[in-house]
């Protein structure tokens, strides 16, 4: 199977919080990736790189917001998550990597 390098640059990392996790008991993996990317491009990379099928796919986008440090106002980055339902049977072992 040939992996396309475009995959790696959709899908940027997975998301490990206790939400995340929780959400891994229903079939549902959740990964940053990148602003630009759509739901087909986001399919099309996890069904390629991590050889499952996906049923769907769903995004948000968490906005940035304002921290101040030291006095000085700083803005954190835009960050664009997406949750793969995969079908049954199908896992991603997070533990494992790339």
């Amino acid at each position: 199977m040939i992996i396309d390098p475009r995959h790696y640059d959709v899908i940027v990392g997975p998301v490990i919080t206790e939400k995340a996790t929780a959400l891994s008991e229903h079939n549902k993996v959740v990964f940053k990736v990148a602003k630009t990317a759509t739901k087909p491009q986001i399919k099309m990379a996890v069904e390629k790189l991590f050889d499952v099928k996906v049923e769907s796919v769903n995004t948000l986008v968490t906005k940035g917001k304002t921290k101040r440090f030291k006095g000085m106002l700083g803005q954190r980055s835009d960050v664009k998550k997406a949750v793969v339902t995969l079908a049954e049977g199908h896992n991603i072992d997070m533990t494992t990597g790339l």
